[in-house]
């Protein structure tokens, strides 16, 4: 496929688009074909894709079914015009088709804003969505010319301090009789009419700077994300813990474009899993490669301000992770509760852990309770009582119910022999909890 003339457009691990400063989703629709009008060398047409519409870009993904996925962008800044759609009997009983009009380089013929040709483009609709409104929402967007703002603020914040060392020149009129007085409260009003000013400047600036911000967010997630999982020899406590303070930050500054029902559609699921799926790197990588589904609810609404989802929506984009190839996974305890974990968790390390645990002369005696295998296994108490109960299940535990809650002891059975009782063996796990015991006394 030669798609030479189209920038390749980054995705995130679970196929989700890696968004430039500034751009935020605005519509997503499914089905869609990309076909140059003209015979073009350099653009072969694109197949059944999804095509996201953001302030910035228009950006296709190939289906996700295919072995690999593919990504390509069109720069709404390379955008010249933008057809209206034919009305025709021919066109009521074919897709829905969307005619863009691009500039490219002579030369190669690539998609440029600088370029002195165009092509145009045909946007081909097969899914069963809305193209009147997702024309609207191009055109809203292309009209909007977000990638201008930057050099119009940069550009008005220099006039504006030209402006301010202008006026610092001027020399003060003296103040004299009822002149004087009227020109003193004329210049108080300027005054507090700049102060107003320079307020709701700030203001709008500060505004600015809270979307700068949650994109370098965003920058830093990904590099976070992308770096090895595993700290190297030479690494020393204090780069762990500025590694730990920089993850929690992260997860308080929030996502930078959060999938909306409004902005995907019918595909809102879809998109909400594979987001969901990128933005628990994180906290999975904290809490040791697994973590409470309800957790997750809190931190992934938090960063999602005001655009919350609501259970049923979690539940579901986390049922779909087994469809789509991404590295997490629901699992469902047979107590009920739902975590959240890698799929390279292996519960055979976390069970040789308990095992080391439980074989402790102070276990052997007293046995551990839900908080003792928290502290050693790094989870939560409620998580680690689940890998108890499953270790019990596996017959490496047996379980003790008191008024105290459960203690779990090594399981002796197993080394117990039906044909003599009684016997009292000095070696193995048995020799060892006798050992531990006689001691204590």
């Amino acid at each position: 496929m030669s798609t030479r003339c189209l920038p390749a457009a980054q995705l995130t691990g679970s196929g989700r688009p890696v968004f430039i400063s500034g751009e935020v989703e605005s519509s997503l629709i499914s089905g869609v074909d990309i076909e140059p009008v003209d015979q073009n060398p350099n653009l072969s047409p694109l197949k059944s894709g999804i095509l996201i519409l953001t302030t910035h870009r228009l950006i296709w993904i190939s289906d996700s079914s295919s072995a690999a996925i593919s990504a390509f962008a069109i720069p709404l800044s390379a955008v010249i015009h933008i057809f209206s759609p034919k009305k025709s009997i021919k066109a009521m009983f074919a897709s829905p088709r969307i005619r863009i009009q691009v500039l490219i380089s002579p030369q190669n013929g690539f998609v440029d804003e600088k370029g002195s040709k165009s092509m145009v483009i045909t946007i081909v609709v097969r899914g069963k969505t809305d193209p009147e409104a997702f024309l609207g929402k191009l055109s809203e967007a292309w009209r909007g010319r977000a990638w201008e703002t930057l050099k119009v603020e940069s550009s008005s914040s220099t006039s504006t301090d030209e402006g301010s060392s202008r006026s610092g020149l001027r020399t003060r009129s003296a103040v004299v009789g009822v002149a004087g007085i009227l020109r003193k409260e004329q210049e108080m009003w300027e005054s507090t009419d700049k102060s107003l000013q320079e307020a709701f400047q700030d203001l709008n600036a500060l505004m600015n700077k809270a979307k700068e911000m949650v994109m370098l967010a965003e920058k830093m997630r990904q590099k976070l994300l992308s770096g090895p999982s595993t700290q190297g020899s030479g690494t020393n406590d204090e780069e762990i813990g500025s590694k730990q303070e920089m993850q929690d930050w992260m997860l308080s500054v929030g996502i930078a474009s959060p999938v909306t029902k409004e902005s995907a559609g019918a595909l809102y699921h879809q998109q909400l899993s594979r987001q969901l799926a990128d933005f628990v790197k994180i906290p999975l990588e904290k809490a040791g490669g697994m973590i409470n589904l309800i957790d997750i609810y809190c931190v992934f609404n938090r960063a999602r301000g005001t655009e919350l989802i609501s259970p049923e929506d979690l539940l579901q984009a986390c049922s779909i992770w087994e469809k789509i190839d991404v590295p997490v996974m629901l699992r469902k305890f047979d107590s009920g509760v739902m975590v959240i974990q890698n799929k390279s968790y292996s519960d055979e390390e976390v069970l040789a852990r308990i095992k080391t645990l439980v074989l402790k002369p102070d276990a052997l005696r007293s046995g551990v309770s839900a908080s003792d295998a928290a502290m050693t296994l790094g989870i939560a108490p409620a998580l680690a009582k689940e890998h108890l109960l499953t270790a019990e299940s596996k017959g490496l535990l047996c379980r003790d119910i008191s008024p105290d809650g459960f203690r779990f002891y090594v399981n002796l059975f197993g080394e117990i022999l039906a044909e003599d009782i009684l016997l009292v063996k000095d070696y193995g796990t048995y020799g060892a909890w006798i050992s531990a015991v006689l001691a204590s006394r």
